[in-house]
């Protein structure tokens, strides 16, 4: 059995691996659960997940990256073996050559980390492309031409715009503020308006099942249980829409006002071609209820979801690892 190509969507919330002539093999939260005191890993993935908030205190469900970089190196890096085990890439004789993705303002440090992890978790050679320009081509745009393709990817830890053309980042704006921002918003409203606690996992179904992005778009209302910050006994109240847009506004005007900033800086024949293309939101933020609305109205171009947002970076760097040997002769690698 030989090495494969892998392409890796190393999310924040989530981590998505393309297997070259595979497709997509595997889709588990970014979480580890391991023993607080001896530092064993006991759960990584999915079955990590549906112990976020569940656990005894000396077992701790972790996410080891925060914004979009590892936060927790060693975590990380079991994290990526386990995955790596269970998709089974690896040969007798030899590794997986990796393509990983990450976001466009990282330091360099950020990125070695992010290398070394990755070559530590059993890679034979690692590649590092900016998450926009992946999530770009993963969502069917010919960015290769000469003519301006505008996407804004909203991950769960950072939301990265970008202009493209040629191939490459014309101009790009990264701020870390995503789909866990919106849930901690949701989170602390809560626990500000009603003196009710609730989990994580309780805001992110808010945002899911009544959340929306612009005014008006949606009433519903959802019931939801928590631990009173008064009595300390459980307790259960009802949220609307409109609330839920409410704690979300501030965050999600940040995201817009990096799509604007992106705008302002990019060359007028750029422009051009963007008012006839539209932009393109990508990322587990995309199913955001009215984002797309918002910004087509905030920023006056037409503005579409991809079809398959979660997938797009996963489905670039599968496209990507087509061209895997061009890459290599072009020295893009780092």
């Amino acid at each position: 059995m030989l090495g494969r190509d892998i392409g890796i969507d190393l999310g924040t919330a989530n981590v998505l691996i393309h297997v070259k002539g595979r497709g997509i093999v595997l889709n588990e939260p970014s979480v580890v659960a391991m023993d607080a005191q001896t530092k064993q890993v006991l759960a990584v993935g999915d079955e990590a997940f549906q112990m976020v908030g569940r656990t005894p205190g000396n077992i701790v469900a972790t996410r080891p990256l925060k914004d979009g970089v590892i936060a927790d190196f060693d975590t990380t890096e079991q994290m990526l073996k386990h995955f790596l085990n269970k998709i089974q890439v690896k040969g007798w004789f030899t590794k997986p050559r990796m393509l990983i993705c990450c976001p466009t303002n990282i330091t360099s440090v950020e990125q070695k980390a992010i290398r070394e992890a990755a070559e530590k978790s059993g890679s034979k050679q690692v590649y590092i492309e900016e998450e926009p320009k992946v999530a770009a081509v993963g969502a069917g745009m010919d960015i290769y031409q000469p003519s301006g393709n505008m996407i804004v990817d909203i991950g769960g830890g950072t939301a990265d715009v970008a202009v493209l053309s040629m191939g490459g980042v014309v101009t790009a704006e990264s701020i870390k503020v995503a789909g866990d921002t919106f849930d901690h918003d949701i989170l602390q409203h809560v626990k500000k308006e009603y003196k009710l606690l609730i989990g994580d996992r309780s805001a992110e179904d808010i945002k899911k099942q009544v959340g929306t992005a612009f005014p008006g778009a949606r009433k519903e209302e959802i019931e939801i249980r928590g631990r009173d910050l008064v009595s300390g006994l459980p307790r259960t109240i009802s949220v609307g829409s409109e609330e839920v847009r409410g704690a979300m506004a501030e965050s999600v005007d940040q995201i817009v006002q990096a799509a604007k900033n992106v705008l302002e800086n990019t060359p007028p024949e750029l422009s051009a071609d963007i008012i006839d293309r539209g932009i393109i939101i990508t990322g587990g933020g995309a199913y955001l209820h009215g984002i797309d609305q918002l910004l087509s109205d905030e920023l006056k171009v037409p503005v579409f979801l991809a079809e398959e947002p979660m997938d797009s970076v996963v489905n670039g760097t599968g496209m990507m690892l087509e061209n895997l040997d061009r890459l290599e002769r072009k020295k893009i690698s780092v």
